[in-house]
């Protein structure tokens, strides 16, 4: 191995061993490993340059500000609390109802306001109703990160996946191009959820041991949950005109007409002009902790590739794998994936393994497009480990869960989108 490839090696590992170990702030840790690989002249400053200005994260800065300006009117909680009261004569149905309509709205928010504003209510309906919560706050997180997966911008995940992919010389998806494979997968997470959920979850024990509460704090998510209250006051003009520039946003891109990166930004300073949210409220609900985390990954995975190491490590699992056609490198891929985001943030996983799938399917002669879904769909499914996806730590807090309980209900959820993602990628995605 050259010199730079055992300094992208060594601090490939050391930013995944300090992201395991949860000690310090993710996105600090990834700025260092760019830092580090800058320092040593692994990577250029042109290459840094351009992670810190990627179309995925200017698309999710300004995502994030239209989403927060949404949240400021209200409008959410509004929906919330709405949901939630006109279905909660129906009982334990009523919540399940509440459950997948914010898993739709998933689609196209990101999901953590989403939870934070949602949880409580559910948790206080349920109790009312002389239900256990527990039935139904890990099954909200769950069904809203099936949900994120079913469009471009439902995750950040599939944004980055994306921007990479494109820098590799593949097609840009569109933003339902993914929804098919990825409704189908969120139904049957549902499903099962919905039919076992409440059965696993009320079968082992009602609080987490104070050991484990205390370790869900540290590892909590950098999300501030006082950025999303429920009861915000709705303020009708400010909502409808926030929910129309998304709209304009969504569908913008959707049609072609630009990237999602220029609308989102389009649509983020016009709601800056407008005075729908202010210049300091934009800034607030930036969340540059997320921003500088994908970033600084952007960077890690870029000097495996251009050191080579992305296609030292691709040719060795070719060899490995030729044999076995592209359907079993496919459930491979998708199993690793599927491990390490329960170790490793997602934006992470996608940035290490894209150029991966990129490189494992050209040197297999097929189409890399189901080898990057099945990143994208893999890389958010962190179902069995409460601090794998943001979501999780707030419930797990929320609900007083056991670490058993996330593992209890969530590795038969991995290995069941496991299954159907391998099965249902190829059947709209051939090889």
């Amino acid at each position: 191995m050259t010199q730079p490839q055992l300094v992208a090696l060594a601090v490939l590992a050391a930013v995944v061993a300090a992201l395991i170990h949860g000690r310090l702030r993710s996105d600090v840790v990834a700025l260092s490993g760019a830092a580090i690989l800058l320092a040593t002249r692994t990577v250029r400053p042109i290459e840094v340059q351009g992670a810190f200005a990627s179309p995925a994260i200017i698309a999710l800065a300004a995502l994030f500000v239209i989403a927060y300006a949404m949240e400021l009117s209200g409008l959410l909680g509004l929906l919330i609390r709405g949901a939630t009261r006109l279905c909660s004569h129906l009982g334990a149905a009523g919540l399940w109802i509440v459950v997948g309509l914010a898993g739709a709205v998933s689609a196209f928010l990101n999901n953590t306001p989403i939870v934070v504003l949602a949880a409580p209510v559910v948790r206080d309906v349920a109790e009312s109703m002389k239900l256990s919560p527990k039935r139904f706050l890990i099954p909200l997180s769950y069904v809203t990160i099936l949900g994120g997966a079913c469009t471009l911008i439902g995750t950040s995940t599939n944004l980055l996946v994306n921007d990479m992919a494109r820098s590799a010389g593949q097609p840009a998806f569109g933003m339902f191009e993914i929804t098919p494979v990825g409704v189908i997968v969120a139904l049957a997470g549902g499903v099962y959820l919905l039919l076992f959920g409440g059965r696993l979850l009320t079968s082992g024990p009602s609080d987490a041991p104070e050991g484990e509460r205390v370790l869900g704090e540290q590892n909590a998510p950098d999300d501030d949950p006082s950025l999303f209250p429920v009861n915000r006051p709705f303020q009708p003009v400010r909502a409808l005109s926030a929910l129309a520039v998304f709209v304009a946003v969504v569908s913008a891109a959707a049609l072609g007409v630009a990237p999602i990166a220029a609308t989102a930004f389009a649509g983020a300073v016009l709601l800056v002009l407008l005075g729908v949210i202010s210049v300091d409220e934009a800034y607030r609900g930036l969340r540059p902790e997320v921003l500088f985390l994908i970033a600084g990954m952007v960077v890690v995975g870029l000097s495996l590739e251009v050191t080579g190491l992305a296609a030292v490590a691709t040719d060795a699992l070719v060899v490995w794998v030729r044999d076995l056609g592209p359907l079993w490198a496919l459930a491979l891929l998708y199993g690793a994936t599927l491990l390490l985001t329960e170790a490793l943030s997602n934006a992470a996983v996608a940035v290490l393994l894209t150029p991966v799938a990129v490189a494992l399917a050209e040197s297999l002669g097929v189409s890399p497009r189901p080898f990057l879904i099945a990143v994208m769909m893999a890389a958010s499914a962190a179902f069995a480990t409460p601090f794998g996806y943001q979501t999780n730590v707030l419930v797990y807090q929320l609900g007083r869960y056991s670490y058993l309980d996330f593992v209890r209900i969530g590795v038969p959820l991995n290995l069941l989108t496991w299954a159907l993602g391998v099965a249902v990628i190829p059947a709209f995605f051939p090889f």
